[in-house]
């Protein structure tokens, strides 16, 4: 059977995150007029929490320059501002990812300033910045990553361009935790309907745009891929009509996530073009979850977390018909690579 909704679990997996996330949106205040750019640096699924932040800076600030970088590239490519008036932000769950602690050690001798998320103190991420935020151990440091972020990056556009509503923020993302636990709990008789229908496919295809985009390669990669071997294609909604379209017909498995955000027209015409192609179709709508204790100016800055805890009951289920548990890895952590 699948492993049941454990609310205590996700809430207090996410306690600690949730009282540094104050320290964080300190920070960004504190460092606002001393920057002028920010530099986002991560693999895998904190690159893609960092997507979400280089949106919403992008959208709401008229002053910050914002790049997003894996770590490898970031180091090859050497940017030339690497100034007094940077910031990089990096994020590791294990602290150990090789790529983005050699960014660090590459910044140690750089007049930037250097900031990381990850678990605890002694992990290599922590002790190579100058202000590490610590998450504790846990199994929710997706979320917790992106709740210290999200905090510090609305902390940093309040101190620099004025926004309004980072009290309304940090109230949210407090709220956070018991939201993404209600909704899983909520999905769950859904999600057990559509792994079954699902369980015998090994190719499926997921859409978002904007700052969804971070669930679709998260449940669609760090999960379905990584964890139940699937053949899971994450596809932006803006590049969807320029190519990969080409693969919809009546038996094609998509997955569709609509969020609150101004991208979201991208992914309305992906939803009408493949009702009319596909009897494959699973639709996520962030305005269908309650998303209770978030403000209604907040939703769609939080709307990938509520469609990620919901879409992951749909994983849980899988691996019980797959008889493979999520914990399942062929490579990761066993070989060198």
């Amino acid at each position: 059977m699948a492993i049941d909704v454990d609310k205590k679990a996700i809430v207090d997996g996410l306690a600690v995150s949730a009282k540094v996330m104050h320290k964080a949106a300190e920070l960004g205040e504190i460092l606002a007029d001393k920057v002028d750019r920010i530099y986002l640096v991560g693999c895998g699924a904190p690159n893609r929490i960092m997507l979400g932040l280089e949106y919403w800076i992008q959208h709401l600030s008229p002053s910050l320059e914002v790049r997003r970088y894996f770590p490898a590239e970031f180091i090859a490519q050497s940017p030339a501002k690497l100034d007094k008036r940077t910031i990089v932000l990096l994020g590791s769950k294990s602290g150990t990812t090789p790529e983005t602690v050699a960014a660090a050690q590459f910044l140690k001798d750089k007049p930037c300033i250097t900031i990381g998320v990850t678990q605890t103190e002694d992990l290599a991420l922590a002790k190579a910045v100058q202000h590490p935020f610590l998450m504790g151990e846990t199994n929710e440091a997706h979320t917790g990553m992106f709740m210290i972020m999200q905090a510090f990056v609305g902390g940093l556009l309040a101190g620099k361009d004025k926004w309004p509503l980072k009290a309304k923020l940090i109230k949210s993302l407090a709220n956070l935790p018991e939201a993404m636990a209600d909704t899983q709990a909520s999905n769950d008789r859904r999600a057990a309907e559509e792994a079954r229908l699902y369980k015998d496919d090994r190719i499926v295809y997921e859409v978002a745009s904007g700052p969804m985009f971070n669930t679709a390669y998260v449940f669609g990669v760090c999960i379905l891929m990584e964890m139940q071997w699937m053949h899971s294609y994450p596809i932006e909604a803006a590049e969807f009509f320029h190519g990969p379209f080409e693969i919809v017909d009546q038996n094609t498995p998509m997955v569709l996530m609509l969020g609150e955000d101004p991208s979201r027209p991208l992914m309305e015409r992906v939803v009408r073009f493949c009702k009319k192609y596909t009897e494959r179709l699973v639709i996520y709508d962030s305005k269908d979850f309650e998303m209770k204790g978030i403000d209604p100016a907040i939703r769609a800055i939080v709307a990938p977390y509520i469609l990620e805890a919901a879409l992951v009951r749909i994983a849980h289920r899988l691996a019980v018909w797959h008889n493979q548990p999520l914990s399942t890895r062929r490579y990761m952590w066993k070989t060198e690579y």
